[in-house]
This record gives structure tokens, sequence and C-alpha cells, in this order.
């Protein structure tokens, strides 16, 4: 047992002799420096930067299109709100027939993706990104006449301004009095495509019902999509026809 004892203790000896020895770094404080209009320039870093910065603002300053009357996102049927869902509801539906998928039905965005107005006058590329700076993408609903009937109740519980095409929604004393899809009326045994945000399409803005359809992705940006519509319109015609109908809207206080 003492041999045994004495082994461990010969073992244990030569395991601390071969540890290798803790350095301790130098430990010195440094100075901070802080970004302020007081801070001189690097010369060669901004000789790197200057052409790129160049090349990205003539880009972002090129003119796209051209508008005679200010594209707002005032009130329940907004001239840039329409328009917007309308070329939603044509790019949506440009995919659709190059993917033998069924003619799109109707679109709906939500006012609150729209971050801005477009001023009267030419149309820049960076407007575009100004009014829509996220990067959600474009997807297809499918669904039941029955379900569809949860999109018109949304907006007769919210009477929210969220832009829509191909559609038509009148609600009067709390009921909704005229719900119409490309003029017609529900059936509900009829599959319905509906193109939307991927952001509403799961969830957001309390758009619950459409967790009950069947989503499809068209990997379609909404800002790459709005670009392209602006560049093939090189005089915008803004919508005027009105598509939601709050009779008796409580204004908001």
């Amino acid at each position: 047992m003492k041999k045994r004892l004495f082994g461990f203790g010969i073992i244990g000896l030569l395991l601390v002799s071969c540890k290798t020895p803790l350095n301790i770094a130098n430990i010195h404080t440094e100075k901070n420096i802080y970004v302020t209009d007081q801070l001189q320039e690097d010369k060669a870093i901004d000789d790197v930067i200057q052409p790129y910065k160049h090349e990205l603002e003539g880009k972002m300053n090129a003119i796209i299109s051209h508008t005679n009357v200010e594209l707002s996102k005032s009130g329940d049927n907004s001239n840039l709100g329409n328009l917007l869902a309308d070329y939603t509801f044509e790019g949506a539906d440009e995919w659709a027939k190059k993917n033998n998928i069924p003619s799109i039905d109707a679109a709906v965005i939500n006012i609150g993706g729209i971050r801005t107005i477009i001023a009267k006058g030419d149309i820049l590329t960076k407007q575009i990104y100004e009014v829509m700076p996220f990067e959600n993408e474009i997807v297809i609903i499918k669904m039941n006449g029955k379900d569809v009937e949860g999109l018109f109740d949304y907006y007769l519980k919210t009477q929210k301004n969220n832009p829509v095409s191909h559609l038509i929604i009148e609600t009067e004393n709390g009921s909704l009095s005229k719900k119409l899809i490309n003029g017609k009326t529900i059936d509900d045994h009829k599959t319905y495509y509906i193109a939307t945000s991927d952001y509403l399409a799961l969830g957001g803005d309390n758009m619950f019902f459409f967790s009950k359809g069947e989503m499809i992705s068209t990997g379609i940006k909404m800002r790459d999509l709005f670009l392209e519509k602006f560049k093939q319109n090189p005089e915008i015609s803004s919508p005027d026809d009105v598509r939601l109908i709050f009779k008796n809207k409580k204004l908001e206080e």
C-alpha cells in the first residue's frame, strides 16, 4: 500500500514539473477615439471609397420615372398605396403564369411598409428605397372561399387603410355591406390566390387569417418589383378608384 501511494506521489510531481508556466500578458489601456467632425480623414482610405461612392450615388440618383401629382400614403384610398398594391398584383400574376399557377385574384399590402411619399416630378431610384426600405418578399396565399371571408372580417374590425388591389370592401354600421373580388361576390367553393408580403402572410399587422391558407413563395423582393414597374412606366398614372369604403368610420383622435 505504501509503495502504491509513493508511486502516485512521484507521478504527481512529474506532472507538476512538466506543466507549462503561466504567462500573464501585459495589460495597458488604450485611448478612445471618438468619431466627430474634428476627426481627420484618412486620405488613403478615402481614395479607395470615393470611386464606389460616386458609382452608388450615380445609381441612386438615376431618374427612372415621372409623376405629375404627389404620390401619397394618406387616406383610405391613397394613390401611392393603391399603385403599389396594383404592382404587387401584377408582379405576382406574371410570376404565377410562368410557374403554372392559376391567375392571381387579388392583392393586399400594408400601409406601414410604405415609409414616405413620392413628390411630384422626376422619380429617382433612391426614392423607391426610401418608400420601401425593407427586404420583404411577395408571396401567394392559396385559400378557399370560406377562409377568404377572414380577410373581409379583418377590414370590418380594423377599418385600416391597408391597400388592396382587385378588392372592394365596404362597411356600414358594424357590418360588411359589400365584399367583392374581381368584381364578383365570394364563392365558398372556389380556390383563391391572394398576393401579399411575407410579413403579412406570417401574421404581421394581425392578419392571422392568412395562416389558414397555403403560402407559395415567389422569391421576388417587393422593392425590386417596384423598381422594375416604375422603370416600365416612364409617366406614372396613379389610380383614383375607391376600393375601401368605411362608412361611419370613427376618426382617430
